[in-house]
């Protein structure tokens, strides 16, 4: 499996820690708390996180999700969101991978708001798409095998994050495919299908569903069908681990649009798309003396400086 160098992260309103045992509960995955805040020096705005944790992952299917324990600056929405691949060659057959479905269905509908039923669809025998009560969106879809899928064949990866371009960024995922893609090594575009025809905001040939990888990895996208007013915000960001500061610079050059955006190795690009470009060994530059200090000056991260 290609190592993960690309974290959706989840901001949080001071509930890092509950989310993390929730997920993991969910999807019998893990959550471990990996950062917390220090005891002193913290900015006025943070003086009530002291000792608290800072960050928590939660692994599931081999598939990291870090949760930000910040305050009620952002909330996550469906712009970004998770699609469940539900594959039956993973949960032993129709009936157990449908029995899935609805034990996840039922705890996250807990607090949570159903976006559209579960229920049969064109594009799926059984899907559904819910906004969980910490208000992460979750797509949950049985996974159906084609005529030319041999029985051998891998199952479709269990988690894909799936960007959804609305408002401002409407229409434009294809170009955002292209543009990332040509960012990270090991990327392309994949299967994508169009609108047959103008539906809501969307124009006939927009991508009605499009799959791409980014570093190995799996994503996916989709212009809306629907006026939304939500956007790309910090409610969910993508967060990139990079080997040297050649590289935080290269893709913080090409990612970085919005300068008000920019802080403590976060920026936004020209969709909206929120990116936090960090060192893939920041836990050991945090450990250093005046770390946290040092990290708030920064916009764009410089090794050197922490």
């Amino acid at each position: 499996m290609t190592a993960q160098r690309i974290i959706p992260n989840i901001w949080c309103d001071r509930n890092a820690e509950e989310a993390g045992a929730f997920y993991a509960s969910v999807f019998g995955g893990s959550s471990s708390v990996v950062g917390r805040y220090p005891e002193e020096g913290l900015p006025d705005f943070q003086k009530d996180f002291a000792g608290k944790a800072v960050t928590v992952d939660v692994e599931i299917e081999g598939f990291q999700i870090t949760l930000i324990n910040a305050g009620s600056e952002f909330r996550p929405n469906p712009t970004i969101s998770f699609l469940l691949n539900v594959d039956p060659r993973r949960f032993g057959g129709e009936g157990a991978a449908r029995a899935r479905i609805d034990e996840i269905w039922g705890r996250l509908s807990e607090g949570g708001t159903a976006m559209m039923r579960l229920t049969s669809y064109p594009h799926s025998a059984y899907y559904g798409w819910i906004e969980d009560r910490f208000g992460v969106s979750w797509q949950l879809m049985l996974t159906e095998a084609s005529d030319e899928t041999s029985p051998d064949e891998e199952p479709a990866p269990f988690i894909v994050p799936d960007l959804l371009f609305v408002g401002p960024a409407q229409s434009r995922a294809r170009e955002a495919i292209d543009f990332y893609t040509g960012l990270f090594p090991d990327s392309g575009a994949g299967m994508t299908v169009g609108y047959p025809a103008a539906q809501g905001p969307a124009n006939a040939g927009d991508v009605m569903f499009a799959e791409f990888r980014l570093a190995g990895q799996p994503f996916a996208a989709m212009d809306s069908a629907a006026e939304m007013s939500t956007r790309f915000d910090c409610g969910v960001s993508l967060e990139v681990r990079c080997d040297d500061q050649a590289e935080i610079d290269r893709l913080w050059d090409a990612l970085s649009t919005v300068p008000e955006a920019e802080a403590c190795g976060w920026c936004a690009d020209r969709f909206g798309v929120s990116w936090q470009i960090v060192p893939s060994n920041m836990g050991e530059l945090m450990a250093r003396p005046g770390a946290y200090g040092h990290m708030m000056q920064m916009k764009k991260l410089i090794i050197a400086d922490f």
